[in-house]
């Protein structure tokens, strides 16, 4: 996936898409390789990077939903749990199964968690990833030997499912390019074109590198920005109504010491009502998440500091070593896009249920919904397309279709595991040039290699999508990944054809920028 070829099929793509799509996080990127694999000509559009938004963000869990079953929502829960399950089968490289436990610290606990937890795994059928069972004290310690040991009585434990988001993403964007599909990072929409009978017909937008502005005509056109999705209503509508409630989650990262072993806590009740995780990801711990709402959306939100004290809190209850904002290796914040409910301001209680909004303009928009059931939502809103955009009817082909880098022994590629089957030629790259072969920071696994990878294959523009998203570096070691960015950047300008002056802006952006994961 070349950002020049996508640039050469755009012009050379005629004058018509079936389906243009507006967003490329999980839903713009998951209905693209629904509209693609379809048969339908389709072009995505992404003002940044794939996944700079919320799809990067979250906590790292492909999950069915235990705190939507306490609100009673077990039409969700039981899509979630399907979708969980068709994602681990058609992307194992990056979906996997994860050991979890409950901690009880009171006699009601072990009952009354353990029953919601049975309802949890009969919900899940035949795409369940193991049954719960209730542990002694001695086994739970086993698991987990950082746990809190006084009063604990035992632990519920169930399994559900972990993933590396961003890299899903990139794959995904890549196999929606397999289908054919244009995908397009840094090309932001400005516009919404429309026919005199008053129905959209296309959108304009700004390629950002070069600083054209392009226009597309489109039989059907999916708004699927997320946070953003009211500002493109706006330019489709300025009368209309605001659909986003957008909510504030919030992650810190640990040292795996907090943690060790490979099984997650869940803390089923923090004291604003919200589910709390302390989950091993990449060596390293994440604790999350919190549920705050705030006013407006931006790329780049910023943790605040009454969140990461929740945090810590939360987490200093359950750990012998309480951690303390020196601990925390980075702290990162994305943007939940859920949709507005008449009263009230908590949004922890808001349905993450999706919602398809079709306006007078024929504009599709799709809102809400979880990064598990993105497939589900993808389906639905392509159907949608379908009969707005009067495209010839195509059944959905995504349930079989194996993810890009798809490998079904991804614990034998050791520390390049995430590429799946592209690690191969990863290895190529560092026997090609001994220097690719080096370790870009002793504190993270990464080296050269990855970096001339994402950008000749995955698209890559700036340090930024290779030290956050490429890599997880910026959310894994914030100080590490600025200590990386100026070999990133020297990297990236000899395949990229840069020059010193933009290296040193990139260093220079990278830099502010990861300073706000630092606390």
């Amino acid at each position: 996936m070349k950002r020049e070829e996508m640039k050469q099929r755009l012009n050379g793509g005629g004058s018509e898409w079936d389906v243009v799509i507006i967003g490329g996080g999980a839903t713009g990127v998951g209905a693209a390789v629904d509209a693609a694999s379809r048969g339908y000509r389709t072009l995505l559009l992404e003002q940044s990077d794939f996944g700079k938004g919320t799809s990067s963000r979250s906590t790292k869990l492909v999950h069915g939903g235990v705190r939507y079953l306490q609100q009673g929502n077990v039409s969700l829960v039981m899509e979630a749990l399907k979708e969980r399950g068709i994602m681990r089968v058609n992307a194992p490289h990056l979906v996997s199964d994860q050991r979890f436990i409950v901690p009880n610290y009171t006699w009601w606990e072990a009952p009354f968690y353990g029953i919601g937890l049975k309802l949890y795994d009969v919900l899940a059928g035949k795409y369940g990833f193991g049954p719960s069972t209730y542990l002694n004290k001695e086994k739970t310690l086993n698991h987990i030997p950082t746990l809190v040991t006084d009063g604990l009585i035992g632990g519920v434990q169930y399994f559900d499912g972990q993933f590396d988001d961003a890299r899903l993403l990139i794959n995904m964007a890549q196999t929606a390019a397999e289908q054919g599909a244009v995908m397009l990072n840094y090309a932001r929409v400005t516009g919404i074109d429309k026919g005199d009978d008053g129905f959209v017909s296309g959108v304009q937008f700004e390629d950002m590198e070069s600083g054209e502005s392009m226009h597309v005509s489109a039989k059907a056109v999916i708004n699927a920005t997320g946070p953003f999705t009211d500002d493109v209503l706006k330019m489709d509508d300025p009368n209309s109504q605001e659909m986003i409630s957008p909510s504030q989650g919030v992650h810190i990262v640990l040292e795996s010491k907090f943690l060790t072993g490979d099984t997650a806590i869940m803390v089923p009740h923090t004291k604003d009502g919200r589910v709390m995780f302390a989950i091993p990801w990449h060596g390293h711990v994440v604790v999350g998440t919190t549920d705050t709402p705030i006013e407006e959306s931006s790329l780049e939100p910023k943790p605040m500091s009454e969140e990461i004290d929740f945090i810590l809190e939360t987490a200093s209850g359950y750990l012998n070593e309480k951690p303390s904002r020196d601990d925390i290796l980075s702290a990162f914040a994305g943007i939940r896009p859920l949709v507005k409910a008449g009263g009230g301001d908590n949004t922890a209680a808001l349905s993450r249920d999706h919602t398809i909004h079709i306006g007078q303009s024929g504009l599709i928009t799709i809102c809400g919904g979880k990064w598990t059931t993105y497939r589900n939502m993808a389906e639905d809103v392509v159907n949608h397309a379908e009969t707005v955009g009067h495209l010839e009817e195509r059944p959905c082909m995504t349930k079989n279709l194996n993810i890009h880098g798809y490998h079904s022994h991804p614990e034998t590629l050791k520390e390049l595991a995430v590429y799946g089957s592209d690690a191969h030629a990863i290895r190529d790259l560092m026997r090609t040039r001994v220097e690719w072969a080096e370790q870009l920071h002793p504190a993270l696994p990464h080296t050269a290699a990855e970096v001339v990878w994402s950008c000749r294959m995955e698209m890559a523009r700036t340090v930024d999508d290779v030290l956050s998203r490429r890599t997880r570096s910026l959310l894994l070691n914030a100080k590490a990944s600025i200590e990386m960015a100026p070999k990133v950047a020297a990297l990236m300008a000899e395949e990229l054809g840069r020059d010193e002056a933009w290296q040193q802006q990139q260093i220079e952006e990278y830099t502010e920028m990861a300073q706000g994961y630092l606390v």
